[in-house]
């Protein structure tokens, strides 16, 4: 029985102008072929001819052997055993192993394909795939057949699903073949009844899909996700299906048409390229049409440049920028910050007179396959290692492994339970967007889009992130809770005690798994002290209120500070007042204005208020210090929330002979607090260390001297 007997969502061919389309990689074939009795040893079954022929095509010179072997020792294990829709179950293998062939994977993983139900369904044992085929094709097999036993549904136990994806992400191919697995099974879904056909759809959507498109393997994940549609939203699948079709029968087609004229901007340009176009697939054509409403020619499909060299993808873009109108907002550059999937492309989009746009993709070849067959692509990324850098059984190191996968495996071994790791996993796969933020270094952090500074923080530092105290972005001073954006640049601040603690507030604006349970290992670890966090804020208040209060009485009592006696005035019989907008102590620069009552104000040259007195048509009085050591400064500091920043920062200004006149602490803001201090100093000339001490204080990003124009 046909793929498209048993399954209504594979769309079959479509005939018309639509003909002249170039399809993605053709995954709709079944694989099947007529079966044969007992092969002899020096010819290969005919069964297998399809998948030599896809596999050949990859590897001209690829050892057909182990495939031919694992066949017949497949067929003959295999042989009597049917599927639900009356085909012998050799077909399965078969058509799993046909999809990987094509994608282009390597003749180990295609071995293993062929076997993946062998030891799940037959006597055949993991001992003797090892001893016939090695023990990479052993390895392969295991993985899948311990996937086979994992109930992926809202009941799946989450230590499985763990253990499962510790056994498989050590080597993607494992993956890659559960998922072909599925895809087949998915095309073969019509025989099994509706309700089941419903629960396997909504696994395929939860969970093996987002798996699909982190791993890059589009050409499985835009065929699974036409599958599902199909079942799980029959009527907009049909209705979806009406559009395709009656767009295929329309006598023009604009895309061929803005397709002709990129090939002839090209052409006179000497670019070598090969332009072709690909049609949306069902779900795609559906976003369009539910995002845009009324759907146009130009709406079906997309443009795929392809090149020979990286360099050709700008000329293309250059040229298409420079010869057609294009549409500004739909560039993307993914070539020069690659998407976390291995993805690499350029897109862009031009735009006709009578109102059709066309996006357009431009790639090299090399990124064209990488794009379809993602981690499928990569051959074999376990070739023997020298004998001194072996790795110890069973112990495996992906050096092509994407960086998802990575980040995976490194937060699983931290989460504190199987529920958490299974919770932060499903809210991972349930990002389908991620953005791409710089460090000031020139490297990048791949992030989902929501993402924050402590996200950000946690991706590039781990568990050492819980020394993180702020950050600028784009060069401001930003909060930990500040959401990110795709292109921001971002330098996280990092405190210099080693024994920093991360917030509870921060899990409010944590949305990366390895963000969200370092924080919550570290809290559970140190449950007294996420107690005292709490405790520590209560008592900030309390210190604060105390800190203002304090110092008060002292400012009342003489004090030494500039006086009259510290000031020269070119002005007989003048009082000086020292101005309590900008508070000037020596050695400032500083000028003077007389206002009522013979009285002299001084300020500091830069304040504010000078500019205002001079255009109000004040005069100017020339005042100049005199022989003073001493001087009463009020300082404003700014930083970030944390704990022990008051005790730190008192004793800070406590070890530069500064005397706190008086204080005040304002309510923290958005995880910032700004600090006001009336402090006495012995010696003027000791202030810019004073403030240098004060910023160096981890938390403290900035002090400043008062300026208060409306003092």
């Amino acid at each position: 029985m046909s793929a498209e007997a048993t399954n209504p969502a594979t769309p079959g061919p479509v005939s018309g102008p639509a003909a002249r389309w170039r399809a993605r990689i053709d995954l709709r074939r079944l694989g099947r072929a007529a079966l044969l009795g007992p092969a002899t040893r020096d010819r290969l079954p005919s069964a297998i001819s399809h998948v030599v022929d896809a596999h050949r095509a990859h590897y001209p010179s690829a050892d057909l052997e182990p495939l031919r072997r694992a066949y017949v020792l497949a067929e003959s294990s295999h042989r009597g055993q049917m599927r639900k829709s009356g085909e012998p179950y050799i077909t399965h293998p078969l058509a799993v192993t046909l999809i990987l062939a094509e994608l282009g994977a390597e003749t180990t993983t295609l071995t293993a394909s062929l076997l993946h139900d062998t030891v799940e369904d037959t006597d055949v044992t993991l001992d003797q795939v090892g001893e016939q085929f090695g023990s990479e094709v052993r390895y392969l097999v295991d993985g899948v057949t311990k996937l086979e036993k994992v109930d992926y549904g809202a009941a799946a136990e989450p230590e499985t699903f763990r253990k499962m994806l510790v056994a498989t992400g050590s080597d993607v191919r494992v993956m890659s073949i559960k998922l072909a697995d599925r895809l087949h099974n998915m095309r073969t879904l019509g025989v099994m009844r509706p309700e089941k056909q419903a629960r396997i759809a909504k696994v395929t959507r939860d969970v093996l899909i987002p798996l699909a498109e982190r791993l890059g393997v589009q050409a499985l994940k835009t065929e699974l996700e036409d599958l599902v549609f199909a079942i799980l939203h029959p009527e907009e699948y049909e209705h979806t299906r009406e559009l395709i079709v009656d767009n295929a029968s329309r006598a023009d087609d604009p895309l061929a048409e803005i397709a002709d004229e990129v090939r002839g901007v090209l052409r006179d340009a000497d670019i070598p390229a090969e332009v072709v176009i690909r049609p949306r697939h069902f779900v795609s054509v559906h976003r369009v049409a539910r995002k845009r409403g009324q759907l146009r020619g130009s709406d079906f499909g997309r443009l795929l440049v392809l090149v020979n060299e990286d360099a050709d993808c700008y000329g293309v873009l250059g040229e298409l920028h420079t010869c057609m109108t294009p549409v500004v907002s739909e560039f993307k550059d993914f070539i020069a910050v690659p998407k976390f999937n291995l993805y690499q492309s350029l897109h862009t989009a031009v735009a006709r007179a009578d109102g059709q746009v066309a996006e357009v993709l431009i790639r090299t070849h090399q990124m064209h396959k990488a794009a379809e067959a993602g981690v499928v692509a990569l051959g074999n990324p376990y070739a023997p290692p020298p004998e001194e850098h072996t790795p110890a059984d069973g112990e495996r190191v992906d050096p092509t492994r994407p960086g998802w996968l990575s980040r995976l495996l490194d937060w699983q071994e931290a989460a504190p339970d199987p529920d958490t790791f299974w919770s932060t996993l499903r809210e991972d796969l349930a990002q389908d967007r991620e953005i791409t933020v710089f460090r000031p270094d020139g490297g990048t952090l791949g992030l989902p889009e929501g993402a924050t500074c402590v996200d950000a923080a946690y991706a590039q530092y781990g568990e050492d992130a819980h020394a993180c105290i702020g950050a600028r972005v784009n060069g401001r001073l930003a909060t930990l809770s500040t959401v990110l954006r795709d292109g921001d640049t971002v330098q996280l601040l990092m405190g210099q005690d080693p024994a920093s603690e991360p917030s509870r507030e921060w899990l409010e604006h944590a949305h990366t798994p390895a963000a969200r349970i370092a924080i919550q290992r570290w809290l559970a670890a140190h449950p007294t002290h996420a107690e005292a966090q709490e405790e520590e804020q209560e008592r900030a208040q309390e210190t604060d209120e105390e800190l203002s209060a304090a110092p008060r009485p002292a400012a009342e009592g003489p004090t030494s500070r500039p006086t009259t006696d510290d000031i020269t005035v070119d002005q007989a019989g003048a009082t000086v007042r020292l101005a309590g907008c900008c508070t000037p102590v020596p050695p400032d620069e500083v000028t003077g204005f007389a206002v009522r009552g013979g009285v002299v104000t001084v300020h500091r040259v830069e304040c504010a208020a000078v500019e205002r007195m001079k255009s109000g048509g004040r005069a100017e009085v020339d005042v100049r210090w005199g022989d003073t050591t001493e001087c009463r400064v009020t300082l404003l500091a700014e930083s970030f929330v944390r704990p022990h920043l008051l005790a730190d920062l008192t004793e800070a200004m406590a070890l530069e002979g500064a005397e706190i006149v008086s204080a005040t602490v304002e309510p923290p803001t958005q995880q910032r607090v700004r600090h006001t201090y009336t402090l006495q100093l012995p010696d003027a000339a000791h202030l810019p260390a004073l403030m240098r001490a004060m910023r160096n204080v981890p938390g403290v990003y900035d002090v400043s001297r008062a300026q208060t124009p409306g003092a």
